[in-house]
């Protein structure tokens, strides 16, 4: 079975603020052996990002896509997007680090950064040598873990921040942000925030309150025709596209990760009526809610 180190615990003194960090991360090495079949549970969105270093061949199910890794490869996850994994191969290992947006406060704001970002590439496929390297990344992680190093949790930040610009650096194309700020990108970035904000949906009394632009548009204090034109011109689809799209994710999350029945879904997702809900997703995914349910659960 799949063998996770207990979280290392050391009897020594470090400043208050350190002693709040470090119950904020955690690393450890994943080691799975011939034989045994492991599956990892999907996560459960309590607040923790996430890094793993996966070797070997995995099958993993992330949001609404499934993907397979043939050999190595490096994945960010956020919290509010679940995902689990499926060992298909006889050997696998690797490393995971989980900490909280708290443990980057007053220093960076993490998910700020793309490749923890909904909608963004959050999987890279290494080669020999950048496993290697990433390796070593995670295996400085659990040495710094066992000093008594008064700015240890800097350290490990560091080591973080290392791992997502070696990432960012894979796909400098759609990894660097807008060489320059306008007016466009700020509305359109107010309006990914607005949008973001409103999900995931986590219990069946939540339901999402902007459902259209011109909701949006009004929360922002701008014209309707600005916040389309400038959506438009940063992302290159329509204000109502992106909305679609998120809500379209969203549904495939619970359909596939909740035992809530398709009504329930529809009203958290803001529908008034089921049918309006069972017509929007055919359109989407050319599959009822229920069929797509069935296929992919």
């Amino acid at each position: 079975m799949e063998v996770l180190a207990e979280p290392i615990k050391k009897d020594l003194w470090m400043p208050t603020y350190d002693q709040r960090a470090m119950g904020q991360f955690n690393v450890f090495p994943i080691n799975h052996t011939p034989g045994s079949f492991v599956n990892c549970k999907p996560y459960n969105r309590k607040g923790f990002y996430k890094v793993s270093l996966l070797n070997g061949n995995t099958r993993l199910y992330y949001a609404d896509k499934d993907l397979e890794i043939k050999r190595s490869a490096l994945l960010f996850s956020n919290p509010f997007v679940p995902y689990s994994w499926e060992h298909v191969g006889k050997e696998q290992s690797g490393f995971y680090c989980v900490f909280t947006e708290a443990f980057f406060d007053d220093h960076h704001q993490i998910r700020e950064y793309p490749v923890f970002q909904p909608g963004n590439n959050t999987l890279f496929e290494l080669s020999v040598s950048e496993t290697n390297e990433v390796s070593l990344i995670f295996q400085r992680m659990l040495e710094e873990l066992e000093t008594d190093f008064a700015y240890r949790s800097n350290m490990l930040r560091n080591l973080i921040l290392e791992l997502v610009y070696k990432a960012l650096k894979m796909q400098p194309s759609e990894s660097q942000p807008y060489p320059e700020s306008n007016g466009a990108i700020r509305v359109t970035t107010l309006f990914t925030e607005l949008l973001e904000r409103q999900f995931p949906i986590e219990s069946r009394g939540q339901r999402i309150r902007l459902k259209f632009p011109a909701a949006y548009a009004d929360h922002l204090s701008v014209h309707i025709n600005h916040l389309n034109r400038s959506v438009k011109k940063v992302t290159g689809k329509t204000t109502s596209q992106m909305i679609a799209a998120r809500v379209m994710q969203e549904a495939r999350i619970l359909l596939q990760h909740t035992d809530w029945n398709i009504s329930e879904i529809s009203w958290c997702l803001g529908f008034e009526e089921l049918p309006h809900f069972i017509n929007f997703f055919k359109k989407n995914e050319e599959l009822t809610p229920k069929n797509f349910r069935s296929k992919h659960c």
